[in-house]
């Protein structure tokens, strides 16, 4: 497309989105790998949370998380998400739809150590989206995990990684009196080459 210039130009839209939150990290306050994530459950009703990305791959978007969560059960029912990534230093956001898999390989491993002890200890003890008596309950079992797994304890079993592969990828950037510039990258299945067109603001 003769117009897709400047922060939209290039043929490869994960190195678009790699650029995009470069900039980002150099203005945003918090979180620039912020993504509100979306999912459905079994009966068709919509979910949405903030999780952070953690990798833009050559054909994916991988985020991690508790396997045993409720967002982990609808991504894998329904084996498709959609996220959003906004950044309002910027004036651009990343919109993203596609199929869900999981990642529980040496990536994870590798992901799951480079995190902070606490963090990791955390991911141990905290049986995430199921009720929950007290905050003093939830540190009682972090003590009694910090005891039992010690200062470096291997990823949990019910915890990894989840890759998005898109079949739909947008980029947006505020323009001038609403008129913004949207263009969309499709393909028909993951893999396939990508059709791009401008879309009206």
């Amino acid at each position: 497309m003769s117009d897709r210039t400047g922060i939209f130009a290039g043929d490869d839209p994960f190195a678009i989105a790699r650029n995009w939150l470069a900039e980002a990290e150099a203005t945003e306050i918090n979180d620039p790998n912020a993504i509100a994530l979306a999912t459905v459950n079994a009966d068709g009703l919509p979910n949405v949370r903030m999780v952070l990305l953690k990798d833009i791959e050559t054909d994916a978007f991988v985020f991690y998380t508790n396997y045993e969560s409720a967002k982990a059960q609808e991504l894998d029912g329904a084996g498709k998400a959609a996220f959003v990534m906004h950044w309002k230093s910027l004036r651009r956001q990343i919109r993203v739809r596609g199929l869900i898999s999981r990642e529980e390989g040496p990536q994870a491993d590798a992901y799951y150590q480079s995190r902070s002890l606490k963090s990791r200890l955390g991911a141990w003890a905290s049986m995430q989206s199921r009720p929950l008596s007290s905050r003093t309950a939830l540190m009682a079992e972090v003590a009694k995990v910090t005891a039992a797994k010690g200062t470096n304890p291997p990823r949990p079993p019910f915890w990894g990684g989840f890759r998005l592969r898109p079949v739909e990828i947008e980029f947006w950037a505020d323009g001038a009196f609403r008129l913004h510039d949207r263009f969309v990258w499709r393909c028909a299945k993951p893999g396939d080459s990508w059709e791009v067109l401008r879309l009206n603001p």
